[in-house]
Parts: structure tokens; sequence; C-alpha cells
């Protein structure tokens, strides 16, 4: 039996999260505290106390959201993962779990990775948006002939699952990408409440930033392989480890690829461990037949 964790990236916030295990659990208190030390500021009283809109900044999501993963990972009495993988932000979380990188120099990243996407959509006003019941391959041709015909950038961002691709470009690019996905036959095409263009070449800046903060990090050999999002394969080289995780910032998230990867590499089943249930219902239908359950 080859068990497999997932970690959750951004969207699966939402008020209150991590809560009960702050007031239910004395080893969960001290990482949110040891958390808010390293942040300098109390994450813990946002993700507890914050409002939907408060969760939603970029500089509280990703650093909660990794927070809230850790501490329920560590929660699992014996959990011994064969491999891991994370959507987006997550991949910092399975960085943890399989022993690349300490809680704490995971936690710097994840914050730096936060602050300087912030300033990239503050930057370049940008957007995302779902697409969805529209073959891949139909949704990449759209995006292609829009930056083709008009310079406009527009590039796939999350391969989620069979029929829920999501876009991610410039404002004008995502607004005339919804009208030709429709018109290309996709049941719909829905912009995001996002602050920007995640996984798009709007992120360079942020990308920039990002890497030199990662290249001066130690990432250790892992005690299992991390299947990651740009390359959508097992992974163990810290270099290489390294680099993906930088190419990641402007890189689609190959989530479906990762899925079938791990499942073709023998995983029997999933344990998606983190805030809310996104991963669980993304797997079970890139592959309807694999055990999947959610912890949080």
């Amino acid at each position: 039996m080859i068990h497999a964790y997932v970690f959750p990236g951004q969207g699966s916030q939402f008020p209150g999260m991590g809560k009960d295990h702050y007031e239910g659990n004395a080893f969960a208190t001290r990482f949110f505290e040891q958390a808010n030390d390293i942040l300098g500021f109390r994450l813990s009283d946002i993700m507890f106390n914050g409002t939907d809109e408060d969760l939603r900044q970029t500089k509280v999501t990703q650093p909660a959201i990794f927070l809230h993963s850790v501490i329920a990972y560590k929660m699992i009495e014996s959990a011994s993962p064969h491999m891991v993988a994370g959507h987006s932000l997550g991949e910092f979380t399975a960085l943890v779990v399989n022993g690349t990188l300490p809680f704490e120099d995971a936690l710097k990243l994840v914050s730096i990775r936060a602050m300087a996407m912030q300033k990239a959509c503050e930057a370049n006003p940008s957007s995302m948006a779902a697409v969805l019941a529209l073959a891949d391959d139909v949704a990449e041709r759209v995006c292609h002939e829009i930056q083709q015909e008009t310079g406009e950038i527009v590039v796939p961002a999350n391969y989620n699952c069979p029929g829920q691709l999501v876009i991610s470009g410039s404002n004008a690019g995502i607004d005339l990408a919804c009208e030709r996905m429709k018109a290309a036959g996709a049941k719909r095409a829905i912009k995001l409440p996002v602050g920007g263009a995640f996984h798009s070449p709007l992120m360079a800046p942020a990308k920039a930033e990002l890497a030199q903060a990662i290249l001066s990090t130690s990432f250790h050999r892992p005690i299992c392989p991390v299947y990651q999002n740009v390359v959508a394969k097992a992974v163990t080289e810290p270099e290489e480890i390294k680099q993906n995780l930088i190419d990641q910032l402007t890189g689609p998230v190959r989530w479906t690829q990762t899925i079938e990867a791990m499942i073709l590499d023998g995983a029997t089943s999933f344990t998606e461990v983190g805030p809310g249930k996104v991963l669980q219902g993304l797997i079970s239908k890139i592959n309807k037949t694999i055990s999947v359950e959610s912890l949080n």
C-alpha cells in the first residue's frame, strides 16, 4: 500500500481556521505562537477572528493555509508518507512533511513569496478565470491565439482536473479569453475573486525575489519524493526541488498530471491535509476509483 499526502493552496482558507487545534492542543498552540513570532504579527488572531476579506489578503492567506496544514499533519499519529505533493502554495507544506525544509525556513519562504506576489499584483493589475467543460488543448489554443493577436498575456495556470482549467493574465486578456472560451464550447468561463495573475509571466518580479530567498536557503534530501507542480513527476534532488519551486511562480500548476503520475507510480490512497476539501474533490474527478480522504 503506497499512501500519498497532498496539501491545499490559496482559496482553501476560511474564518476560524485552526482555532480548534489552538484551543485543544498545547503542541499546536506552540506552533501557532512560533509562527506569530517568526512573522512579526499575530497571524493566529486573523485566522481565528478575521473576516473573509482579511483572510483573502495574499500576505495573510498563504502563511495561514501553510500553518494550518503543517499543524494538521503533525496531529496525525504515526503518519508516514510514501510520496507528497501540494497545490501551488501547498508544495511548501509538502516539503516540510518530507523533510526537505524545516518548518521555520519554509514559513519564512512562504511569507516572502506572499509579500512578493502581493507586490506584483499591485504593480500589474491582472486576474484569473476558471474555464469549465472545455478540453485543455482547446483552452491552450485560445490563450495562444489571444497572445499572438493582441499581445495581452493570458496563459493556462492551473490544470485542476479534467474539465476544470484556470487561466491567468492581464485584465484585458482574461476578459477576451472568457468570451472566446465560451464561444469555443466552454460551459462556463468565470473570473475569480483574486488580486492578480498567479502562475503567469506577470509574476516575474515576485519570482526574482523568491529565487533569491530560495537559493540562499538550505534544502535537505527528502525522506520521500515530492511530485512538483511544474514538472508533474517525482523529485528528490534538493537543487532540482529549488528550481522547480522557483519556476512554479510563473509556470502552471499541473495538478491533473501530478495526481496521474502519483497513481502511475503506485499511489493506492490519498489524504488531503489542511483547511477545506478542495483537493479531495479534484482527485476524485481525476480518478474515480482511487481512495481519498480529507483531514483538517
